[in-house]
């Protein structure tokens, strides 16, 4: 374009085509160094006007080298310097102009990706916080447990031996099953449950024929993923409350079937009113699992509870295309 322009104005083709390759190849050449100077510094916000000064020296630097190459390349043409004279204003305001125009995308790009990476490091600040929450939190649970079943061991010791030895080896292989737990971010449904009952017949030792248990489970969910040591505490919760205060036996009642994509799974147990609204509130084991529900998901409609004829229900509803 630079060229057939300078030809419209009277200059000869040869000219033009000198003048057009000398022109936008040393512009070329000043601006890559401008990109290499901002790829290995970029200026502050404290000295943005670095970037003015920077582009205006560049300019000056492109007004002084092209003026004299076209001296250099043309000394006989005393009519064409003429020409040169009184373009260059022109020249520079365009060379200024594309400078300036790679200075300000550089600051946008930098911009760009200082956001990125800032966003980065929060995403995973944020992560690592969560994971130190969830680590806390089934720390939380364990210990809540243990003590349990501790003095069920103790009540047990004196009357029923054998029965206490049975339940310390029971506890054994499912501390050490919840130790190998903790290094997995997901379990199927059947692994979670294999653990749930090396738990359930701890509690069987203690209660003996008070507690019984009853597994509706679609063997299409077996196969399906969720968080380790979800559903066990739920059901601690239910036998807390369906046996403490009742000497007859109970049935703990637990389901799981797939819906929309979703691992729905619930616990039932009977529970006495009195009981329930003298200990008002999810309580610890429930809160906890809704909490590390909404850590993992985002979400706080993964867990809900239902009181219905003195029936008890906890659900959970586990997004599978997010394991």
């Amino acid at each position: 374009m630079q060229i057939f322009v300078l030809h419209r104005l009277g200059i000869p083709w040869n000219i033009a085509l000198v003048d057009g390759f000398v022109s936008n190849a040393l512009l070329s050449i000043l601006v890559l160094s401008v990109v290499i100077f901002y790829r290995y510094y970029q200026p502050g916000t404290s000295n943005r006007m670095l970037r003015l000064f920077h582009g205006l020296a560049v300019t000056i630097l492109y007004t002084i080298l092209l003026n004299w190459l076209f001296h250099f390349l043309f000394s006989a043409n005393v009519e064409y310097l003429s020409f040169v004279e009184k373009s260059m204003p022109i020249r520079s305001m365009y060379a200024f102009l594309m400078v300036a125009f790679i200075s300000v995308l550089n600051w946008v790009l930098s911009q760009m990706e200082e956001k990125q990476a800032q966003d980065q490091r929060k995403a995973e600040t944020d992560q690592i916080a969560i994971e130190v929450e969830l680590v806390r939190l089934r720390q939380q649970l364990q210990p809540h447990f243990l003590f349990n079943s501790l003095n069920s061991i103790s009540a047990l010791a004196g009357s029923r031996p054998n029965e206490a030895r049975e339940m310390i080896q029971k506890l054994s292989d499912f501390l050490r099953g919840t130790l190998k737990k903790e290094e997995q971010k997901t379990v199927t449904l059947k692994e979670e449950l294999e653990h749930l009952n090396l738990y359930l017949d701890i509690e069987k030792v203690r209660f003996g024929y008070r507690l019984q248990t009853k597994l509706n489970i679609d063997e299409k969910t077996l196969s399906l993923k969720l968080p380790p040591l979800l559903i066990q505490p739920i059901v601690e919760n239910a036998i807390k409350f369906g046996l403490y205060d009742t000497i007859d036996a109970i049935t703990i009642s637990i389901d799981a079937i797939v819906e929309n994509n979703l691992l729905c799974i619930s616990v039932k147990n009977p529970y006495d009113s009195e009981t329930l609204k003298a200990n008002e509130g999810l309580g610890f084991g429930l809160t906890s699992i809704q909490r590390r529900l909404q850590l993992l998901y985002a979400r706080n409609d993964l867990m809900f509870t239902e009181k219905k004829e003195n029936i008890f229900t906890a659900t959970l509803k586990i997004p599978q295309q997010l394991l």
